[in-house]
């Protein structure tokens, strides 16, 4: 054999082996879930049971101790009521974790296999997992808000505005307890879907159907019922709503019909548009303003204003909506214009 035949054998024999020992490796492992800035994560807790299937959920605590019992706000992702998980939690959970709040993500059964109502039930029964073992993970069980985007967004104003008389409660457990929060960050999220069933895109219209629909059609009176603007009172907790201005999915009418009617019951609400910002704040035809570290601030900044005090240490005489939102000098007059530009393209509605 020629020495050219010899070094071709000897470098496919190499290459065979490396082949070889690459097929018995075993598979790499996923990057876990990062702490967030954590000082500690309770991780996969079973919070309740829809179906007979175990419902999880993750804690994550300041790296601080606290003192008093700790304020709480649950993360509900979003992913069009039939994809998502709780391990991709956004910007808002660190920032939050660093104000010296517990953040809890939670997972929830997804459509289609389960249908509506199973994904607010979910929700609402992780609130109450929450109250219920409050003194567990040493928390303040008056102090619970909730924040979500898209169809998280939906879900989290939805438990924001309904009690038990809505019906969904479920039968997850802890029956005992409440489910009401004190505080909601709606971004994006649909709020009328009647209307939204009219007016929608083809893409959220279709993922509709497959949510709320039965034999190809969607019942009105089950759109209307689970339509957070069904349930507005003078018992709404506080909600700030952000709501990109070009939002091709969820049409930016959704949020200010919302806020709309949280003004006309006269209930503490602010809402902030997203100027070029489509769905997600994904930026369309410039700059997105706020920004993102801006937004972020400002949802921290409103969850402190309403649950980083305990409640009965709290001023009585405290005015209603988010003053803190105009001490910002870099955004007070930007954001305050895109208020009043947005609030006279809808229902001729003034800002707060």
């Amino acid at each position: 054999m020629t020495t050219l035949c010899w070094r071709l054998a000897a470098a496919l024999a190499v290459a065979a082996l490396l082949v070889g020992a690459l097929l018995i490796q075993p598979a790499a492992r996923a990057a876990p879930t990062p702490d967030l800035g954590a000082g500690r994560v309770a991780r996969n807790l079973t919070y309740c049971t829809g179906d007979g299937q175990p419902l999880t959920m993750d804690l994550y605590f300041p790296s601080h101790p606290a003192t008093i019992p700790m304020p709480t706000v649950v993360f509900v992702h979003g992913g069009g009521w039939e994809i998502g998980e709780k391990d991709t939690p956004d910007e808002i959970a660190p920032e939050m974790i660093g104000r010296g709040y517990v953040v809890a993500a939670i997972n929830y059964r997804l459509a289609p296999q389960y249908r509506w109502p199973a994904q607010i039930e979910d929700v609402k029964c992780a609130i109450r997992y929450l109250r219920a073992q409050a003194g567990t993970y040493h928390l303040d069980a008056e102090r619970i808000g909730v924040w979500g985007s898209s169809a998280g967004g939906h879900l989290a104003a939805l438990l924001g505005l309904t009690d038990s008389r809505a019906g969904f409660d479920g039968q997850g457990g802890y029956a005992d307890q409440s489910s009401r929060v004190q505080a909601v960050v709606d971004l994006y999220g649909p709020t009328d879907l009647p209307a939204l069933a009219k007016t929608g895109s083809a893409r959220m219209v279709e993922t509709m159907q497959r949510v709320f629909g039965a034999g190809g059609k969607m019942p009105a009176a089950l759109l209307q019922q689970a339509s957070p603007v069904t349930y507005v009172s003078s018992a709404a907790p506080p909600f700030l709503i952000l709501q990109g201005d070009k939002d091709t999915m969820v049409p930016a009418s959704q949020s200010a019909e919302l806020y709309r009617r949280l003004q006309a019951a006269g209930m503490p609400a602010t809402l902030v548009p997203v100027r070029n910002g489509d769905h997600g704040f994904v930026p369309a035809g410039g700059p997105v303003s706020p920004s993102q570290a801006e937004r972020t601030r400002l949802i921290g900044d409103f969850f402190d204003r309403y649950l980083l005090v305990p409640a009965g240490a709290r001023s009585t005489a405290a005015a209603p909506g988010l003053p803190g939102l105009w001490a910002l000098p870099a955004l007070a007059q930007t954001v305050r214009d895109q208020i009043l530009d947005y609030a006279s393209a809808y229902h001729g509605m003034s800002a707060q």
